[in-house]
């Protein structure tokens, strides 16, 4: 038995609207793990992978492994009955010839539901042997949609070409040709981030122990009070300053308050910055220049609505790899490229 509930129907959504147009059947693969699907298009230049990971839905339960067969088109249809902050929930028992989809909203009191005939399909499930590329490219999804969207008006091809320099789209048309070089920011890894991450962690605890001497401090007070009654009766400056000393120590205690939660609070503007970075990183082990269809990559394209960041992996004479990672899971993409005048 399945049950698998998403928080937004939108992710659901958008992930159907991104893969629809290039696998109109598929069997999504059931396991404790969470729901696979894998597929290529009528032409087998291009294959899809999709990953919706078990810890990415607020409810997952698969009791056994098991196919769900459904049309992209019908399942994109019943989809559109639902609102894009509605939760969603995918059930079906086993050996079930129905997938049951329920819509709800907390905050109209609103409620759908909906069964989908599922189909029979024979399907071979391929092995994607893992892969060293010889050229890795991350870069705003956005980016890369403008990039395919604008030359495919002028051809039907793009010559992709990782260099030193960095990376460079070109296409040639009857009319017109053009190209758009991206150049890398210099950083190729995550090594430098993460260690600066661990550093501002070290600097947030020393603080914290810097700055947590509550009982010191109530001993000072309670001490300062006893002097203040002893020379109350016969010296009201002294008790002025000692006041005035109190207030300062608590403006300093609240300012070491906040020292120690703008550590974790940089952290995470970091990690937001990290997510909207839209700055090109390369890896290149060697120089790689192949050619591709765009008609297949403005499809790609279309899962930037799912993640900001996409990655390009390259090699010679092998298919290129798209992948767009999310919270719930990924979209992989895999495009043969074109050779001589094919």
């Amino acid at each position: 038995m399945l049950e698998a509930r998403l928080q937004q129907a939108s992710i659901l959504k958008k992930l159907l609207d991104a893969i629809k147009e290039l696998v109109t059947d598929a069997n999504f693969e059931c396991d404790e793990e969470g729901l696979k699907l894998q597929a290529m298009d009528n032409s087998h230049v291009a294959l899809v992978a999709v990953e919706l990971q078990a810890d990415g839905f607020t409810e997952y339960r698969c009791d056994r492994p098991m196919p769900l067969g459904v049309n992209l088109a019908s399942l994109t249809k019943v989809m559109k009955c639902a609102r894009d902050d509605d939760q969603v929930q995918l059930k079906a028992n086993d050996n079930a010839d129905s997938l049951h989809l329920l819509f709800e909203n907390e905050a109209t009191d609103r409620t759908g539901e909906y069964d989908m005939k599922l189909m029979d399909i024979d399907q071979e499930h391929l092995g994607i042997p893992d892969t060293s590329y010889d050229a890795t490219i991350a870069l705003p999804a956005g980016e890369f949609a403008n990039i395919c969207r604008n030359l495919s008006t002028l051809g039907e091809s793009v010559k992709i070409e990782a260099g030193k320099d960095g990376v460079r789209f070109s296409a040639d048309g009857e009319s017109a040709n053009g190209s758009i070089l991206l150049k890398s920011s210099g950083r190729a890894t995550v090594s430098k981030p993460d260690a600066g991450s661990s550093k501002k962690k070290e600097n947030g605890v020393k603080k914290e122990k810097k700055g947590g001497n509550d009982d010191d401090d109530e001993v000072k007070e309670e001490d300062e009070d006893d002097e203040i009654q002893e020379v109350k009766a016969d010296n009201d400056d002294d008790e002025d300053d000692d006041e005035d000393d109190e207030e300062e120590e608590e403006e300093d205690g609240k300012k070491r308050k906040k020292k120690q939660k703008s550590g974790p609070a940089k952290k995470q503007r970091k990690q937001d910055r990290d997510e909207s970075d839209d700055k090109v990183y390369i890896t290149l082990n060697q120089h790689v220049s192949l050619t591709f269809s765009l008609k297949y990559l403005v499809n790609f394209a279309k899962s930037s609505s799912l993640s900001p960041r996409v990655t390009l992996s390259m090699s010679g004479d092998v298919p290129l790899l798209v992948e767009y990672k999310f919270e719930q899971g990924s979209v992989r993409y895999y495009l043969a490229p074109k050779i001589g005048d094919e």
